[in-house]
Formats: structure tokens, C-alpha cells, sequence
């Protein structure tokens, strides 16, 4: 099936990142690639999957393909569903960053959208107050541009770092914004790879290939009750 995949770089207007917010101090899902976004598209395709996320969804550390959007592709094109996926990663992206370039990564139909982002606000410490508008405002703009788009949202864990009452409040933001949303929801993307040393690499944040696998996984759970 690789050999129907194609791959595209596009780079990030000089706007988008003087709007980021200013320099992380804080272990974070990141790196330095913070001026490409990848594309994963089947050219047979004629709906579109958006995976709107940060270097989890970039397959931060591996090739491109081994990341969990291309495991989707392939699993896809394995059942002759015609979608293409575009992976839309941004390594070190938070939820403000996110919700300053959503507007320019609509412009294009939508199908289904799956909103992989709150980590790094996690691991930094953002009041979650601002997670949660962030991501309620990426939702709302979805919905306003891609009124038929299905909407995925996936649910993020931190460590304990920032004590237990902002990382049990972190936790809740997920699945309650999906329940007053009515949107689907990934209970936790890394479920089975995080906390798992030969699933990540040497950072303890960013899985291997294999933890891409599991991941893939959990993703497909959800979406495949949502595709038609």
C-alpha cells in the first residue's frame, strides 16, 4: 500500500510562528522540526481524515510513515475505504498555538477531524482554564467551517509533576468537553504505550514504531465506528 501513499511537506508561514506562545522550559512532546506539516495522502481518495495535533501526531523521532495517521491510511486502504489522511502534526504545538492555525488548515472539506492536542499544555503547567477554552474554540470553529465534519477528540494523561489536583482536573478536561460537545472521544491516545520504557523513545514521551502501532489501535477503535 506504500507504494499509493505520497508525501508532502508544507512549511509554515512566519506569521503562524511569531504567534506561538514564547520559549517552553518544561519537558514537553516536541522537537525542532516546528516548520512542516506533514501530509499523508491517497490519491484515490475523495473523503478527507484531518489529524490536527502535535508531535504525537507527527511521529516525532521516525519516518513518516511509521506514524500512527500513515498506520491509518494503510489500515484503510486494506478495506477499500477511500479516504485520505492528512497529518497535520506540529511538533511542540499547545492549544493556543493549535487555535491560531486551525482557520489555515481548514481550507480545505473536512470529514472527519481528530483534535490531538493539551499535552504540552500539561506538561508546561497552563492553567487548564486555557486548555479548555483552546480546545472548545477549535471545536466550535470546526463545526462553523466543516458543519458536516465528525469531530474526534483525543484524551491526553500527564505525570504527576504538577501535583495531583491539575493532573486529575487535566484528565477531566477531555471527556467532558466530548459529553457537552456529543463528540467521540479516544479515552487516552497512549493507552498501553505510555509508562512503557520499549515503547517509547529514550525521552520517555514519544513512542517507537511499535508504540505508533498501539496507538493506531486506540485511534482506530473510535474511528472506525464513525466512517462510513
Amino acid at each position: 500500500m506504500h507504494c499509493l501513499l505520497k508525501f508532502r511537506y508544507f512549511f509554515i508561514f512566519c506569521f503562524l510562528i511569531s504567534c506561538r506562545d514564547a520559549p517552553k522550559t518544561t519537558p514537553e512532546v516536541s522537537d525542532g522540526n516546528t516548520n512542516a506539516e506533514k501530509v499523508v495522502e491517497d490519491e484515490t481518495s475523495d473523503k478527507v481524515i484531518l489529524f490536527f495535533g502535535d508531535s504525537l501526531t507527527a511521529g516525532y523521532g521516525l519516518e513518516l510513515e511509521q506514524a500512527f495517521p500513515a498506520l491509518i491510511q494503510e489500515h484503510l486502504d486494506s478495506l477499500g475505504l477511500k479516504y485520505t489522511v492528512i497529518n497535520s502534526g506540529l511538533s511542540g504545538e499547545t492549544t493556543a498555538g493549535g487555535r491560531n492555525r486551525l482557520n489555515w488548515v481548514l481550507n480545505q472539506k473536512v470529514d472527519v477531524f481528530v483534535l490531538e492536542l493539551g499535552a504540552n499544555d500539561g506538561l508546561r503547567g497552563i492553567p487548564l482554564i486555557e486548555t479548555r477554552k483552546n480546545l472548545q474554540a477549535m471545536i466550535n470553529v470546526v463545526k462553523e467551517k466543516n458543519k458536516d465534519a465528525k469531530i474526534i477528540l483525543a484524551g491526553m494523561q500527564i505525570p504527576p509533576n504538577m501535583g495531583p489536583e491539575y493532573t486529575s482536573e487535566f484528565r477531566k478536561i477531555f471527556p467532558e468537553l466530548a459529553e457537552e460537545n456529543q463528540i467521540a472521544l479516544i479515552p487516552f491516545l497512549l493507552e498501553g504505550v505510555a509508562g512503557i520504557p520499549e515503547l517509547n523513545l529514550e525521552d520517555g514521551i514519544h513512542p517507537t514504531s511499535e508504540g505508533h502501532q498501539i496507538v493506531r489501535d486506540n485511534v482506530w477503535a473510535v474511528l472506525n465506528t464513525i466512517i462510513e
